[in-house]
């Protein structure tokens, strides 16, 4: 596939890159990473940060949350949900679970048996004016997600509408979510409405990304560019080549363009907002134990 000039189109390139730096917390909970590192939201807005974790059972049981929603697809092992509205669930590789914590959610997430569970977990910002919202759980198993097939290789949609299909997941506040996979050189061009902030995070293999062709490896996260006043829909195009086999996600949002005060498992527009949060939690405002 040759990469055409369209000066009608607007071609995304990687305004930043980094490399994910890990940290080995100990049992249960056995290495993090920061995709999204959390003190850099304004850049990332409508995503918050976006963890990769390595965990046995018991790093992930009951706690809250307020404020935003989550996306937590499985690299390997199997992920175990349960949630104190009598909620419980499955995952394993290639599944996602989608998460509108709303006003008062009250979750686990556990690694099954003897698993080593390795997720990422992207939190996303909702509005003020929906801040307030219904709490709504969703899983989406990898066989129910639509591919798209191209020339060397294939585009899993999990979110939005990508390449012509509609993605599973039915988020309140909507984002896209595509897997990319590619062998050796291949090509292919990724199109994101404009207007979407996006970010890529590779899974495996080395690619390039954009018309300047920045390499990227496993592991490596790349920031890209958007066009801050353009339209929800018209598309873009991002240029994506393979310098081996490869996989990538990539994920858009548009952004809300608010303040944010992320604390602990809560994100709200104040920190009086963040204190009124930890006070319901005490006071039993967010239902009993998820167990």
């Amino acid at each position: 596939m040759e990469l055409k000039e369209n000066h009608s189109v607007f071609h995304r390139e990687v305004r930043d890159h980094w490399r994910v730096k890990y940290v080995n917390n100990g049992y249960p909970h056995v290495q993090q990473g920061f995709v999204l590192p959390p003190d850099r939201w304004r850049e990332f807005d409508p995503f918050i940060l976006m963890a990769e974790d390595w965990f046995k059972r018991g790093t992930f049981p009951d706690h809250p949350h307020r404020g935003f929603q989550t996306v937590t697809y499985v690299i390997d092992g199997r992920l175990e949900h349960i949630d104190n509205g009598g909620g419980r669930s499955i995952l394993e590789a290639g599944d996602v679970q989608y998460m509108n914590a709303g006003w008062a959610a009250r979750h686990a997430e556990e690694a099954v048996d003897d698993d080593l569970i390795h997720t990422l977990q992207l939190w996303v910002n909702l509005p003020k004016a929906l801040k307030k919202s219904a709490l709504s759980y969703q899983d989406i198993f990898v066989e129910n997600v639509p591919v798209v097939s191209f020339e060397g290789g294939s585009l899993r949609v999990y979110a939005g509408n990508l390449a012509g299909v509609q993605g599973p997941l039915q988020a309140l506040v909507p984002f896209t979510m595509a897997e990319i996979s590619l062998s050796k050189g291949a090509t292919f061009i990724h199109r994101l409405p404009e207007s979407h902030n996006a970010f890529a995070y590779v899974l495996s293999g080395e690619l390039e990304l954009g018309r300047q062709r920045v390499a990227l490896m496993k592991t490596d996260a790349a920031l890209l560019t958007y066009k801050e006043d353009g339209s929800d829909d018209t598309d873009s195009e991002l240029f994506i080549k393979a310098n081996s086999r490869a996989k990538i996600l990539v994920y858009s949002g548009k952004p809300i363009k608010e303040d944010v005060v992320a604390y602990g498992p809560f994100v709200m527009n104040t920190m009086e907002e963040i204190r009124q949060a930890f006070q319901d939690f005490r006071d039993g405002k967010f239902g009993p134990e998820a167990k």
